[in-house]
Parts: structure tokens; sequence; C-alpha cells
């Protein structure tokens, strides 16, 4: 039986039956939204591109809400009210999503859709990604781009988060793939990503986080990893004995057992002309 590939992979994992999963996995990964609420002022990013004291914003793959969790747990002010329309192919994303928004965060529309299918020109005064395109296919990469640059009104804030090619989750993956599944398509890179941004008119500012995450609880890590590969059939035990993996995961293991993983995110910005 054919294994579906990475987007439906991804997807499959957004769901309550994925929890325990999720729950290892943001162990350790909450570490990327605290790095990216702490990498600028993000206040002074919604007061600046307010309208009449409100930022409308395109929240792209909300997953379960972890940046906006992040700014308020860093102390985002109650002003500009921030009305979020979250965008998410997964209903379970939008709802944890919804759950996590506090003021100045306010639920507005949902959009249960992928990104490339979105038709909203012109109509946000800021729109982000964080942390959330990776398994965007490659072909529908610049289409996808394109149509969240062109959801931006006249003077509007865009923003990605995305991990680079030297970062743990697209390395690893890339161990995992050649034993486990041949035929999945690549995570999308940081790289790629402002390449596509590019090509769509975007004039876009790179700032680059590194930093490091890590635990000797093996249960986490194991969920941790197996959610990094949206595959929770291979044990840690099994990854670790199996190549290119095996190799990978030594690298990131200290004589006592305990894993540290290196990350690089890209925090990737720019305003509509």
């Amino acid at each position: 039986m054919t294994r579906p590939d990475t987007a439906q992979r991804s997807l499959d994992h957004w769901s309550e039956a994925g929890r325990a999963e999720m729950q290892a996995f943001y162990a350790l990964a909450t570490e990327d939204y605290r790095q990216l609420a702490a990498a600028r002022d993000w206040a002074a990013d919604l007061r600046r591109h307010a309208v009449d004291g409100r930022v409308r914003l395109l929240d792209v793959a909300c997953g379960s809400g972890r940046f906006p969790a992040a700014l308020l747990a860093a102390g985002l002010p109650a002003e500009p009210v921030v009305e979020v329309d979250l965008l998410d192919p997964s209903a379970f994303s939008i709802a944890e999503a919804r759950s996590v928004l506090a003021p100045p965060f306010v639920a507005a529309a949902e959009h249960e859709i992928v990104l490339q299918d979105l038709d909203a020109p012109a109509a946000y005064d800021v729109a982000w990604a964080t942390h959330a395109l990776y398994a965007l296919p490659p072909d529908q990469l610049a289409a996808g781009v394109a149509r969240m640059v062109g959801a931006l009104r006249p003077g509007g804030f865009g923003v990605v988060a995305q991990a680079s090619a030297r970062s743990h989750y697209l390395e690893f993956y890339e161990a995992y793939r050649p034993a486990f599944a041949p035929d999945a398509t690549p995570y999308t890179d940081a790289e790629g990503v402002a390449e596509a941004l590019r090509a769509a008119g975007a004039d876009v500012g790179v700032q680059v986080l590194p930093y490091r995450t890590g635990t000797a609880d093996r249960a986490v890590v194991e969920g941790f990893l197996q959610r990094c590969a949206f595959d929770d059939t291979v044990s840690l035990e099994r990854m670790e004995d199996v190549e290119p993996l095996a190799s990978y995961l030594r690298g990131c293991r200290a004589p006592d057992g305990s894993y540290t993983f290196a990350h690089e995110a890209h925090l990737i910005t720019w305003e509509h002309p």
C-alpha cells in the first residue's frame, strides 16, 4: 500500500487521536515560538499596522495557536485589538488555535482550506505563517506564497518563520525518509520560502535565529521525533537502529543518553508596497 505523502501525513496527525504525540512534540517545540516572540518588538509591529485601533490578521496554517500563545506569555499588551482569521485545512487545528486566543487577540473568521485556495485580495493588515509551511507541496509553494502576499493590503506586514535547510526539522526528515518513507516529499525549507516570496514581489528581510532544544526523557524524545516525521509507527529504538537516521541521531545524543537538537529558524518579514 502506498503511504500518504507529506502534506496528507501532516494533516492526518492534526487530530484528537494525535494529541499525546502533539503534547510530547511541544514539550520541546514550544521553544520555537518563544524564540520568535523574543526576536522583535511585535507590539510595535501591530501598532504600526493598525487601522482605527484594530489589526486584521491572517494566521496561515494556524496549527494549535502556539505563536499567539507565546506572544501572550511574553506580555503582549491589550491594544491594539487583533482580529484573527484562522486558516488551516484541519478543523481540529482551527478549534485548538481559537481556544488559546485572549486579548488583544479576538477570533474572527475561519477558513478550513489550504493556503493556495485562499481568495482574499488585499484584505489584511498583517499575515503570518509561523513554522507552518513545511508540508506545502513544492509544486504549489509559489502559488500559496503568492496568495499570502496578495492577501495583504497596501502597507500591510507579512511574516513567515521557517526552519532552514541546516535546522533539525529539515535534517531529521531527510535522514528519516530513505528508510521509512522514501517516496515522501521533502519538507519546504526557509530558503525556498524566501525565494518564492521574492518571486511573488515581496522585498523580504531575513533574521537568522539559532537555538537548541533537548531532554533526557526518552518518551518525550520519541513523541517529538514521531511528530517531526508525522509517523507514530516508528519507535525511538527503531530510529536509533536504522540508517541513515541512526547516524543522524547519534550526532544529537550525549554519552549520558540525553538528546540535543540544533535549530536555525529564519524570521522572514516584508511590507506590501
